[in-house]
Protein backbone atom coordinates (compact mmCIF):
# COMPACT_ATOMS: atom_id res chain seq x y z
CA UNK A 1 0.00 0.00 0.00
CA UNK A 2 1.03 3.72 -0.80
CA UNK A 3 1.28 5.26 2.74
CA UNK A 4 2.43 8.92 1.77
CA UNK A 5 3.93 10.89 -1.42
CA UNK A 6 6.07 13.52 -1.00
CA UNK A 7 6.80 15.47 -3.94
CA UNK A 8 6.36 18.37 -6.05
CA UNK A 9 2.72 20.19 -6.48
CA UNK A 10 2.40 20.67 -10.54
CA UNK A 11 -2.18 20.57 -10.48
CA UNK A 12 -4.57 21.33 -8.26
CA UNK A 13 -7.98 21.45 -8.34
CA UNK A 14 -10.86 21.03 -5.35
CA UNK A 15 -11.42 17.51 -6.06
CA UNK A 16 -8.17 16.52 -7.00
CA UNK A 17 -4.63 16.89 -7.38
CA UNK A 18 -1.31 15.98 -9.74
CA UNK A 19 1.87 15.10 -7.44
CA UNK A 20 5.42 14.53 -9.44
CA UNK A 21 7.48 12.19 -7.47
CA UNK A 22 10.31 11.62 -8.73
CA UNK A 23 9.53 12.29 -12.26
CA UNK A 24 5.81 10.60 -11.87
CA UNK A 25 2.87 12.17 -12.19
CA UNK A 26 0.70 10.81 -9.19
CA UNK A 27 -3.12 12.06 -9.89
CA UNK A 28 -4.62 12.38 -6.42
CA UNK A 29 -8.78 12.17 -5.47
CA UNK A 30 -8.69 14.73 -2.43
CA UNK A 31 -11.47 16.27 -0.16
CA UNK A 32 -12.26 19.80 0.29
CA UNK A 33 -11.00 20.08 3.52
CA UNK A 34 -7.37 18.86 2.23
CA UNK A 35 -7.61 20.97 -0.61
CA UNK A 36 -7.95 23.89 1.83
CA UNK A 37 -4.70 22.97 3.67
CA UNK A 38 -2.53 22.20 0.82
CA UNK A 39 0.17 24.55 -0.49
CA UNK A 40 0.18 26.27 -4.16
CA UNK A 41 1.05 24.24 -6.88
CA UNK A 42 5.03 24.42 -7.41
CA UNK A 43 5.10 24.04 -3.62
CA UNK A 44 6.22 20.84 -1.97
CA UNK A 45 4.32 18.50 -0.03
CA UNK A 46 3.72 15.67 1.41
CA UNK A 47 0.17 13.82 1.06
CA UNK A 48 -1.32 10.97 2.90
CA UNK A 49 -2.78 8.67 0.95
CA UNK A 50 -5.13 5.03 0.65
CA UNK A 51 -5.23 2.98 -2.55
CA UNK A 52 -8.35 2.15 -3.47
CA UNK A 53 -7.83 -1.16 -5.48
CA UNK A 54 -11.07 -2.92 -7.33
CA UNK A 55 -10.54 -5.37 -9.86
CA UNK A 56 -11.10 -3.05 -12.57
CA UNK A 57 -9.36 0.08 -11.39
CA UNK A 58 -6.90 1.66 -8.84
CA UNK A 59 -7.53 5.36 -7.42
CA UNK A 60 -5.37 6.94 -4.79
CA UNK A 61 -6.96 9.21 -2.26
CA UNK A 62 -4.91 11.41 -0.09
CA UNK A 63 -5.31 13.79 2.90
CA UNK A 64 -3.54 16.41 4.45
CA UNK A 65 -3.81 14.96 7.59
CA UNK A 66 -4.24 11.33 9.60
CA UNK A 67 -7.03 12.22 11.17
CA UNK A 68 -9.25 12.71 7.12
CA UNK A 69 -7.33 9.58 6.33
CA UNK A 70 -8.65 7.27 9.64
CA UNK A 71 -12.16 8.33 9.15
CA UNK A 72 -12.05 8.04 5.13
CA UNK A 73 -11.12 4.36 5.97
CA UNK A 74 -14.07 4.09 8.60
CA UNK A 75 -16.40 5.38 6.08
CA UNK A 76 -15.53 3.04 3.18
CA UNK A 77 -16.01 0.04 5.78
CA UNK A 78 -19.81 0.57 6.10
CA UNK A 79 -22.18 -0.91 3.67
CA UNK A 80 -23.09 0.91 0.87
CA UNK A 81 -20.32 4.29 1.42
CA UNK A 82 -17.75 3.77 -1.32
CA UNK A 83 -14.68 6.37 -1.78
CA UNK A 84 -16.52 8.50 -3.70
CA UNK A 85 -19.10 9.19 -1.40
CA UNK A 86 -16.57 9.15 2.02
CA UNK A 87 -14.87 11.44 -0.41
CA UNK A 88 -18.11 13.81 -0.51
CA UNK A 89 -18.61 13.44 3.21
CA UNK A 90 -15.15 15.15 4.11
CA UNK A 91 -15.53 17.53 1.30
CA UNK A 92 -18.98 18.85 2.74
CA UNK A 93 -18.68 18.78 6.53
CA UNK A 94 -15.20 19.89 8.51
CA UNK A 95 -13.47 16.23 10.34
CA UNK A 96 -14.36 18.19 13.79
CA UNK A 97 -18.17 18.85 12.97
CA UNK A 98 -18.60 15.37 11.22
CA UNK A 99 -17.23 13.78 14.78
CA UNK A 100 -19.19 15.76 16.05
CA UNK A 101 -22.39 15.04 14.57
CA UNK A 102 -21.72 11.33 14.79
CA UNK A 103 -21.31 11.72 18.86
CA UNK A 104 -24.28 13.73 18.75
CA UNK A 105 -26.71 11.49 16.68
CA UNK A 106 -26.94 14.90 14.36
CA UNK A 107 -29.14 13.57 11.05
CA UNK A 108 -29.66 17.29 10.91
CA UNK A 109 -26.12 18.06 9.88
CA UNK A 110 -25.83 15.06 8.17
CA UNK A 111 -28.14 15.11 5.21
CA UNK A 112 -26.72 18.35 4.22
CA UNK A 113 -24.28 16.46 2.53
CA UNK A 114 -25.40 16.02 -1.11
CA UNK A 115 -26.08 12.58 -1.77
CA UNK A 116 -26.79 11.72 1.95
CA UNK A 117 -30.13 11.16 2.83
CA UNK A 118 -31.80 10.12 6.50
CA UNK A 119 -31.70 6.65 6.18
CA UNK A 120 -27.87 6.34 5.38
CA UNK A 121 -27.39 9.08 8.17
CA UNK A 122 -28.77 6.90 10.51
CA UNK A 123 -26.62 3.98 9.14
CA UNK A 124 -23.15 6.53 9.93
CA UNK A 125 -25.06 7.15 13.10
CA UNK A 126 -24.96 3.76 14.22
CA UNK A 127 -22.19 2.46 12.83
CA UNK A 128 -19.63 5.28 14.15
CA UNK A 129 -21.28 6.71 17.54
CA UNK A 130 -18.40 5.61 20.27
CA UNK A 131 -15.46 5.37 17.79
CA UNK A 132 -14.25 9.09 18.37
CA UNK A 133 -14.46 8.57 22.45
CA UNK A 134 -15.90 11.76 23.82
CA UNK A 135 -16.41 14.84 21.24
CA UNK A 136 -13.77 17.23 22.63
CA UNK A 137 -10.61 14.62 23.48
CA UNK A 138 -9.30 15.68 19.80
CA UNK A 139 -10.49 19.32 19.21
CA UNK A 140 -7.57 20.80 20.70
CA UNK A 141 -4.43 20.37 19.18
CA UNK A 142 -1.52 19.49 20.80
CA UNK A 143 0.85 22.39 20.75
CA UNK A 144 4.56 22.05 20.71
CA UNK A 145 6.99 23.94 19.18
CA UNK A 146 8.86 22.52 15.50
CA UNK A 147 7.23 20.28 13.23
CA UNK A 148 9.54 17.54 14.52
CA UNK A 149 8.36 18.22 17.34
CA UNK A 150 4.75 17.33 16.66
CA UNK A 151 5.37 14.36 14.55
CA UNK A 152 6.93 12.78 17.66
CA UNK A 153 4.44 13.63 19.97
CA UNK A 154 2.06 12.60 17.43
CA UNK A 155 3.69 9.20 17.19
CA UNK A 156 3.76 8.80 21.26
CA UNK A 157 0.26 9.41 21.27
CA UNK A 158 -0.81 6.80 19.22
CA UNK A 159 1.44 4.02 20.81
CA UNK A 160 0.12 5.19 24.13
CA UNK A 161 -3.65 4.71 23.04
CA UNK A 162 -2.71 1.24 21.16
CA UNK A 163 -1.45 0.24 24.65
CA UNK A 164 -4.99 1.06 25.91
CA UNK A 165 -4.66 4.59 27.67
CA UNK A 166 -7.48 7.21 27.02
CA UNK A 167 -6.41 9.74 24.84
CA UNK A 168 -7.56 12.53 26.33
CA UNK A 169 -5.58 12.07 29.37
CA UNK A 170 -2.33 10.51 27.30
CA UNK A 171 -2.94 14.26 25.23
CA UNK A 172 -2.40 16.01 28.02
CA UNK A 173 0.75 14.24 29.76
CA UNK A 174 2.59 14.16 26.61
CA UNK A 175 1.84 18.00 26.16
CA UNK A 176 3.38 18.32 29.68
CA UNK A 177 6.43 16.48 28.79
CA UNK A 178 7.12 18.43 25.77
CA UNK A 179 6.64 21.98 27.56
CA UNK A 180 8.96 20.85 30.15
CA UNK A 181 11.31 19.50 28.30
CA UNK A 182 14.25 21.48 26.46
CA UNK A 183 14.93 20.19 22.44
CA UNK A 184 13.00 16.85 21.40
CA UNK A 185 13.48 13.74 23.01
CA UNK A 186 13.03 10.45 20.88
CA UNK A 187 9.69 9.05 20.70
CA UNK A 188 10.50 6.00 22.85
CA UNK A 189 12.07 8.30 25.82
CA UNK A 190 8.77 10.49 25.29
CA UNK A 191 6.56 7.27 25.61
CA UNK A 192 8.76 5.88 28.67
CA UNK A 193 8.42 9.20 30.51
CA UNK A 194 4.35 9.03 29.69
CA UNK A 195 4.75 5.98 31.12
CA UNK A 196 6.34 6.72 34.47
CA UNK A 197 3.89 9.77 34.66
CA UNK A 198 0.13 7.97 34.63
Amino acid sequence: MISFLRGTLTVKNPTSLVLDVGGVGYAVHIPLSSYQRIGPVGSEITLLTYLHVREDILQLYGFASDEERRIFQMLIAISGIGPRMAQTILSGIPVSDFKQAITASDVDLLVTVPGIGRKTAQRLIVELKGKFGDADEDAAPLVVGERADRTLAEEAILALVSLGYKRAQVRETVQKIVESEQGSLPVEELIKMALRTM
